[in-house]
């Protein structure tokens, strides 16, 4: 006798036929809702998507298959791969039993789930089963035992049975599957019952039974089978398993230009959830609940009121009673309601760091940080805006600084020098040094940059700047949600960089660096829209790649090896939003220096909490930590280190603040790169 699939073994024709009825009707179930979820998304406004196929399906493959974004969770990383595929591989196989049976063997009279092919199909099959149960079994341990912070949701809950419901039914489905395959396997006995090592171990239970209690208990639990998986099927876009579907699509819809290059949502903001665009609604409905945002984001673990988390949730929340799957029946209503007013509160909106570390981490690329952008638009366009920001803002538009300062001041640092720099405007430099406010007229931050012109000026470095020319390149204003400032800030920028005589641009502000790079179209970026074209006009390039390139053509010459253990700090905007890592360590190891990494480093760095405009904040009320000073704990922990490296003017400022807040101070000193390499080679 060969091999072969029995299908409806045991099974009653009015229960076949009950099996097409009840299919059709979860199907019919499905799909109107998940068009009432296609609804909600298309309440938002348009949005175009670019970006070529190819590089969608890689992602595709990468994260939504291989759910690569798991992979510094180990644990997270097998529950999921394990759970995912299992689901994967038992739904393509039961599309094989249904097209094995109702097409192949009812239409054309022959069925290929028989021989060799149908041992290998069982055995697949139970294997995968066996890691679903093994999965699901760690998503219960870890959701209902370890009970991390992270997986709570926010009272009152969105759907606090979800989370159960789904992984209690899927549980079920599988056990009652293999409970039906024991009961065959007993009951019929047959030779190559082993290929079903999970059904023919079970059956091991069963044996003993008569034959008419094998066949009872069998119709017994298939149909509390079939029932179970049609009331899943059917219950999918009602709850928290519709991430099945949405997630891939968000995965595979997600934004392939830079991360750096914000897209414009207008200067009104988002007020209602109408305002968002339909990607950014799909995003929200994608969310897990998982709280990998949650965990990374500096302003939740300083105490601010910000979780990246539960604000997409609250945000979810609207979305659900505005149309499609709409349990208020106010619809309209719910959808003309202000998310300021009862959703989403000022406070939560401008803790935000802007740093990216939640959207890196999420694993279905959702864009917090332009949500929350968006958003404070609405409130800077109201004048909801506390009063030092406010007086920034008011500094910026005057005076195209934060400090209030003259523009004739922007350049008086350069008197410190014993040469004279470039004026960029009035004679061809190689590169233009765009110096940024902070490197310009912080007293903290001047000698700083007079070293960093100094070892310019030793390398032979054909630079000039802009003098009074330059204002605040406007990337925290842009993040502030002042749209209209940053605007003008760019377009006297570009006035001023249009009339110089220069091939490359340089910086030595990360967040500055970023604007130019992906915000001004001045190499071929963003310009606020989502346009991947290569060709580009400048480069634009941080400090830190210039000095590492100048090494390595030996126009610096490395004259005293340093022996000092020092720890790197890696700029949010340096880092996650334009992948530059390399560079700062290449000319720290090429001055002798011993880098000891920070636990939390390269893409995982944590921020040091100037980004977003918080620089130009006051902290919130019940702040246990500020971000630098969590920062400098972790540096002063790190064994024989000396000093903190930066290659940002800003983190100067947060992190020397942050040594005498801390009581460290004599403990670790700050030094920027540039200190350190003018040391190496003076």
């Amino acid at each position: 006798m060969e091999p072969f699939r029995p299908t409806y073994w045991n099974i009653p024709n009015w229960a076949q036929i009950l099996v097409y009825i009840l299919g059709a009707l979860a199907i019919i179930i499905f799909t109107y809702g998940v068009y009432g979820h296609i609804k909600k998304w298309r309440l938002g406004k348009p949005e175009v998507v670019t970006g070529s196929i190819f590089e969608r399906l890689k992602t595709f493959v990468k994260y939504a298959l291989l759910q690569l974004r798991l992979s510094s969770d180990t644990f997270a990383i097998v529950m999921h791969l394990m759970i995912f595929w299992g689901m994967a591989i038992l739904f393509i196989g039961t599309i094989l039993a249904t097209v094995d049976w109702d097409v192949t063997h009812l239409i054309l009279g022959f069925q290929f789930l028989k021989e060799d092919f149908y041992l290998l199909f069982e055995l697949t099959l139970d294997i995968f089963g066996a890691l679903l149960i093994l999965g699901l079994g760690m998503a219960l341990y870890r959701r209902y035992i370890l009970r991390p912070e992270r997986l709570k949701t926010p009272e009152p809950p969105t759907f606090q049975w979800d989370s159960l419901y789904l992984l209690i039914i899927l549980l079920l489905v599988n056990v009652t599957g293999f409970i039906i395959e024991g009961l065959r396997i007993a009951a019929q006995n047959p030779p190559w019952a082993s290929w079903s090592p999970v059904g023919f171990y079970l059956s091991t239970f069963f044996s003993s039974l008569p034959f008419n209690t094998l066949t009872s208990l069998h119709f017994f639990f298939w149909s509390f089978h079939l029932l179970l998986a049609v009331l899943f099927i059917a219950s999918i876009p009602y709850t928290k398993a519709f991430h099945i579907v949405s997630s891939p699509i968000s995965i595979f819809l997600r934004k392939l230009s830079p991360p750096g290059g914000l897209i414009s949502g207008g200067e009104s903001g988002v007020e209602k959830i109408r305002d968002f665009t339909w990607r950014q609604l799909l995003q929200v409905d994608a969310c897990t609940w998982c709280g990998r945002c949650q965990d990374t984001c500096p302003a939740y673990a300083s105490g601010f009121s910000l979780s990246p988390k539960n604000l997409v949730l609250k945000l979810d929340a609207q979305l659900l009673h505005s149309a499609g799957t709409n349990r208020s029946n106010s619809g309209e209503k719910e959808e003309s309601k202000s998310l300021h007013a009862s959703v989403v509160s000022a406070s939560e909106l401008w803790a935000c760091t802007t740093c990216l570390a939640c959207e890196e981490t999420c694993p279905v690329f959702i864009e917090h940080p332009r949500m929350i952008v968006e958003m404070r638009r609405h409130l800077v366009n109201q004048g909801e805006i506390e009063k030092l920001l406010q007086d920034a803002l008011i500094n910026l538009n005057r005076y195209g600084n934060s400090f209030g300062q003259s523009d004739r001041m922007r350049a008086k640092w350069t008197q410190g020098l014993d040469f004279k720099i470039k004026d960029a405007r009035k004679e061809p430099v190689e590169y233009l040094w765009f110096v940024g406010d902070y490197a310009s007229y912080d007293p903290r931050i001047q000698n700083i940059t007079r070293t960093t012109a100094k070892v310019f000026q030793k390398a032979g470095l054909d630079f000039g700047i802009l003098f009074e020319g330059e204002r605040n390149s406007g990337n925290d204003v842009r993040r502030i949600g002042e749209e209209g400032l940053f605007e003008s800030l760019k377009e006297k920028n570009l006035q001023v960089i249009g009339k110089a005589q220069f091939k490359k641009i340089v910086t030595t502000d990360p967040h500055t660096y970023n604007t130019l790079k992906n915000e001004y179209g001045l190499n071929g970026g963003t310009n606020g829209k989502e346009n991947l074209s290569s060709n580009g006009i400048y480069q634009i390039r941080h400090y830190t790649e210039v000095l590492e390139e100048l090494i390595k053509e030996g126009k610096i010459k490395i004259n005293k090896m340093l022996s000092s253990t020092v720890t790197y700090h890696d700029p949010c905007y340096l880092g996650r939003y334009n992948g530059i890592y390399d560079a700062p360590r290449g000319v720290l190891k090429a001055i002798g220096t011993m880098l000891v990494e920070m636990p939390r480093n390269r893409s995982r760095s944590y921020c040091c909490g100037a980004g977003g405009g918080r620089v130009w904040m006051q902290d919130q009320p019940g702040v246990k930590e500020r971000p630098a000073e969590n920062r400098i704990r972790e540096a002063v922990s790190l064994q024989g280190v000396q000093t903190l490296v930066v290659s940002c003017p800003k983190e100067i400022v947060m992190f020397q603040d942050a040594l005498k807040t801390t009581g460290n101070e004599g403990k670790l000193n700050i030094k920027d790169i540039s200190d350190l390499l003018y040391e190496a080679i003076e």
